[in-house]
């Protein structure tokens, strides 16, 4: 990627979420997508376990991930996961009612970008109703594309509790 400014290339520094010229001393923030992943360059050795195409490292809210430009899953290191989650939880207003998973997403087996290893595929334990796969042995979670916004706009627990609503439920009872 250059640098807009003046053409020279950008480079990538640690955890930035950021681009830097190395020429101008300019900073770049590209813009953000949809789901507002900003895209900020190929990361090296990583390629998308579905699409088989180098990743791109990228930042969504302000943290750190890795995605596929083309399926556009996301590799996120587990570390960042839930802050990720109730970051970007803060920020959504609408609630959506989030659909069953396919019980054949539990028969798909796929390798971990960084190692190389199958991941381990399950449903993920909070809010969204999404089969996730996982690396234990890197700490990465990688989810196809629109599931982040599944368990994002997935209601929470406290959900009856955030419009004032008292009535007793049948645990209650």
């Amino acid at each position: 990627m250059n640098c807009p400014s003046c053409g020279a290339p950008l480079s990538l520094e640690g955890d930035q979420e950021s681009l830097t010229c190395d020429y101008c001393k300019s900073i770049y923030l590209p813009d953000p997508d949809d789901e507002g992943v900003r895209l900020l360059g190929e990361a090296e050795g990583a390629s998308c376990p579905i699409c088989a195409i180098p990743l791109m490292h990228a930042t969504l809210g302000r943290q750190r991930i890795r995605t596929c430009t083309h399926c556009r899953g996301m590799l996120i290191p587990m570390g960042n996961f839930l802050a990720l989650i109730e970051e970007l939880k803060a920020g959504h207003t609408g609630h959506g009612v989030p659909h069953a998973p396919e019980r054949k997403e539990l028969d798909r087996r796929i390798s971990c970008p960084q190692c190389h290893q199958l991941m381990d595929n399950h449903y993920y334990g909070g809010p969204g109703n999404v089969v996730i796969d996982d690396c234990s042995r890197c700490f990465l979670n990688w989810l196809d594309h629109g599931e982040l916004m599944r368990i994002v706009e997935a209601p929470d627990r406290t959900y009856g509790e955030e419009f004032g609503d008292s009535r007793t439920t049948y645990r209650d009872r």
